[in-house]
């Protein structure tokens, strides 16, 4: 059965602080290189089989992608529709798990006051889903994103409350596997 890979970023200097990056390009820190070159050395020691990286143009996920190619050799390339998405007037706030910004993720069509909602952010994420889907070149792909992205993946691939999708997350550098239904 056809699956893919998703992982997030390594921590980045605004994990440490609690601030919500969304779409604003905040680097990794030295664990975040760490993470991903622990992650890479993960995937060539367990023999996970993966064709090709997919990452975000963001660099917190393409520095992970970057790492994660040069211990492996998986070939890599960006993939601008797993940009995390942007939380407008939250973008740089603390903490992340606020009150006000909890209950405004609940609210997909929420523009967060110049951001993204979320259902144009599901939308874009979704049709790259599709599209590697349909595509059936037999590709086993590693997707190497973003929180937010990851709640996405996770809805694509498992019913979800409002409630579970918005407090869905991972932790950096972690690996998780989905299966395509046939």
């Amino acid at each position: 059965m056809a699956h893919l890979y998703f992982t997030r970023h390594g921590q980045t200097f605004w994990n440490v602080e609690n601030k919500i990056c969304g779409a604003t390009d905040i680097g990794l820190t030295e664990l975040g290189h760490s993470q991903a070159k622990e992650l890479g050395e993960k995937i060539l020691q367990q023999e996970i089989h993966i064709d090709e990286i997919l990452y975000s143009p963001l660099s917190r996920a393409a520095d992970t992608a970057k790492h994660i190619s040069q211990i492996t050799g998986i070939p890599m390339r960006e993939e601008k529709r797993l940009t995390e998405q942007n939380f407008g007037k939250y973008e740089g706030t603390s903490p992340r798990n606020a009150p006000e910004f909890q209950k405004a993720k609940t609210n997909f069509i929420c523009s967060y006051e110049g951001g993204e909602t979320m259902l144009h952010l599901c939308q874009r994420v979704y049709n790259l889903l599709d599209d590697i889907n349909e595509r059936n070149d037999g590709k086993t792909y590693l997707l190497v994103a973003h929180n937010g992205i990851s709640r996405v993946i996770e809805s694509y691939f498992h019913d979800m409350t409002n409630e579970e999708f918005a407090k869905f997350g991972i932790r950096n550098c972690e690996l998780k596997k989905y299966w395509w239904v046939e």
